[in-house]
C-alpha cells in the first residue's frame, strides 16, 4: 500500500502539481441488530481504494478510485490534476496551506480483543440475554439491541514528504426497551440513545458496558413513564446528565466552531455559525467554569487518532477557556486562510472516496468538582434530564430545543418523582452563561457518537464528547403533550 501512495505522488510530481497527497484506505464495517429474540440486521462490508488530492495554481482537484492497479492510480492522479486545472480558471482566491512538519509515523488503536474477530454467536448471545431481561417486565412490548464494529487502515503520503500508516479500530453497542398502552409509547435506552455508546477500543469495551445488568432497570423505567406526569412548564434550574451534555456540546459548540462552516462553505447543508471571526478571543461563550477542548489524543475517544487525513499530528486545542471562545476546529486550508500558524488537526474524510472536511475530534467539556448527588442536593427546585430523545437547533447554532427520554423533579435537594416528555430550550451563549456547576472527574465520561453528518456529498463521521452532569440556572422547560 505504501508503494501505491508513492506511485500516486510520483505521477503528480511528473505532471507538475505544486502540492499533492494520496490516501489509501481499507475498511471493514460490521453491524448487528436484534429485535426481541430475533436477528433484524447482520451485515459486514469491506471497501478499499485511493483518494488523490492536488493543488494547481492554488486550486484543488480530487479524484478517487477502487482500481488499485498502476494504470488505475495513474488515471485518478491525472483526473485530479485536470479538475484542479479547470478549477484554477475560475479561482477567486488561491488556497494557502498552513505549515505542518513532515511526519513519518504509525498509529494503532490499543485493542485487547479484536471486535471483528469475536464470533457473531457471542455477540447475539449478549444482545439476546439483555432482551430476555427486558421482555420479562410486564408492560414491555419490544426490546431492541445493536452492536457495531469497524476497522480502518490508512496509508497517507504527501509531496512534502510525510508518510503515515494508521489502524483505527472502533466498536460499541446499546439496548432499548419499549413500553406501550393505548395511544402512548415510551422508550428507554442504555447506555445512550441512538445506538448506545462507542469507543476506539476492542470488544472489551462492549463487555464493560453492562448491557445485561441494566436491561431490567431500563425496562421498568419505560413502563413507569407510561403513568408518569408530564414535565411541568416554566423557568427552572436544570441538571443535565453526561450523555445529554455530550450532545449539547456537539450541537452548540462542536459544529459552530468548525472553521469551514464559519467561512461559509457549509451554508447549503446545516447552515453556518454564530462564532464569527471577530469573536475569537473576545466573545463570552459561557460562565467562567466552562472549559471545552478539542482533544484528538484522548484515550479511547471515537475522535482519537494519530494524524488527521491531511497528515497533521493529533492535538489538544482549547475552544472555550474560562467561558471565553478562544479557538476553532480547522484544516490546513482554513487555518491558512486566517493566517494561523498551524491547523488544529481536524481535517477528516469518511472514506477514501471523499475529501477531508473540518470535523470534530473529541470535543470535551472539562470536569468541575463533586458528584451528581451534590448537584441534586444543592437544588431547591429543578428538573433533572437524562438520555436524549430529540433535538433541534437553528442553522447558526444559536436557538435550540432538546428533549430527553426521562426526567425527574427535584425538591429540597432530592429526586421526588419521575417525569415524561420533558424538553428544555435556550439561546446558546445565554444557556452556557447560566452554567453554575459541573460535576467532577469521577462523573466524567467520554461518549462516542458514530453518526455525525456533514458535507455534500454527505459524510458520516465518528466523533467523541467527554462530559459530566452539569447544572444551569433559570432555563425554559416545558412538557410535551
Amino acid at each position: 500500500m505504501e508503494k501505491l501512495v508513492s506511485l500516486a505522488l510520483s505521477v503528480l510530481r511528473d505532471l507538475g502539481a505544486e502540492f499533492g497527497e494520496a490516501r489509501v484506505e481499507r475498511r471493514v464495517d460490521e453491524s448487528v441488530r436484534t429485535k426481541n429474540l430475533e436477528v433484524e440486521v447482520l451485515s459486514r462490508r469491506e471497501s478499499a481504494g485511493i483518494g488523490i488530492r492536488v493543488l494547481y495554481k492554488g486550486a484543488w482537484g480530487f479524484a478517487a478510485t477502487s482500481d488499485l492497479s498502476e494504470a488505475g492510480i495513474r488515471r485518478a492522479a491525472e483526473q485530479a490534476l485536470a479538475i484542479a486545472k479547470a478549477s484554477a480558471t475560475l479561482l477567486r482566491e488561491p488556497v494557502r496551506l498552513a505549515p505542518e512538519p513532515v511526519h513519518r509515523g504509525t498509529y494503532v488503536t490499543p485493542v485487547k480483543k479484536d471486535p471483528l474477530s469475536v464470533p457473531i454467536q457471542e455477540k447475539l448471545a449478549l444482545l439476546f440475554a439483555a432482551a430476555e431481561r427486558i421482555l420479562k417486565v410486564p408492560g414491555i412490548v419490544m426490546a431492541k439491541g445493536s452492536m457495531a464494529a469497524w476497522r480502518i487502515e490508512k496509508w497517507f503520503g504527501n509531496t512534502e514528504g510525510s508518510e503515515i500508516h494508521q489502524v483505527i479500530v472502533s466498536t460499541g453497542a446499546g439496548i432499548e426497551a419499549y413500553a406501550a398502552k393505548p395511544g402512548e409509547m415510551q422508550k428507554r435506552s442504555f447506555p445512550n440513545s441512538f445506538g448506545g455508546d462507542f469507543a476506539n477500543a476492542g470488544y472489551e469495551f462492549v463487555e464493560s458496558l453492562g448491557l445485561v445488568e441494566n436491561a431490567e432497570r431500563i425496562a421498568e423505567e419505560a413502563v413507569a413513564l407510561l403513568s408518569a406526569p408530564v414535565c411541568p412548564t416554566g423557568v427552572f434550574d436544570v441538571i443535565i446528565d453526561g450523555s445529554q451534555m455530550a450532545l449539547q456540546v456537539h450541537e452548540s459548540l462542536g459544529h459552530p466552531s468548525e472553521l469551514d462552516r464559519v467561512l461559509g462553505t457549509e451554508l447549503s447543508y446545516a447552515g453556518g455559525s454564530f462564532l464569527t471571526l471577530e469573536k475569537l478571543g473576545k466573545f463570552r461563550y459561557g460562565s467562567e467554569i466552562v472549559n471545552i477542548v478539542a482533544d484528538a489524543t484522548a484515550p479511547g475517544g471515537l475522535g482519537t487518532f494519530g494524524y488527521d487525513d491531511e497528515g497533521v499530528e493529533a492535538q489538544r486545542v482549547d475552544l472555550v477557556r474560562e467561558g471565553v471562545f478562544v479557538g476553532y476546529l480547522s484544516s490546513r486550508e482554513t487555518a491558512g486562510k486566517l493566517g494561523l500558524p498551524r491547523s488544529s488537526g481536524a481535517a477528516r474524510a469518511s472514506s477514501w472516496a471523499r475529501i477531508p472536511l473540518v470535523r470534530m475530534t473529541n470535543i470535551n467539556l472539562l470536569p468541575g468538582k463533586g458528584r451528581l448527588a451534590d448537584l441534586i442536593a444543592d437544588t431547591e427546585y429543578g428538573i433533572y434530564f437524562e438520555t436524549n430523545k430529540s433535538w433541534s437547533i437553528d442553522d447558526r447554532r444559536v436557538n435550540f430545543q432538546f428533549g430527553t427520554e426521562i426526567a425527574w423533579e427535584i425538591k429540597n435537594g432530592k429526586k421526588v418523582r419521575l417525569l415524561k416528555n420533558a424538553l428544555y430550550t435556550g439561546i446558546t451563549p445565554e444557556f452556557w452563561g447560566s452554567c453554575v456547576a459541573i460535576a467532577g472527574p469521577e462523573e466524567w465520561r467520554l461518549w462516542g457518537l458514530p453518526n455525525c453528518g456533514k458535507g455534500e456529498p454527505g459524510q458520516v463521521m465518528q466523533v467523541g464528547h467527554g462530559a459530566a452532569p452539569a447544572k444551569f440556572k433559570n432555563v425554559q422547560v416545558r412538557g410535551a403533550a
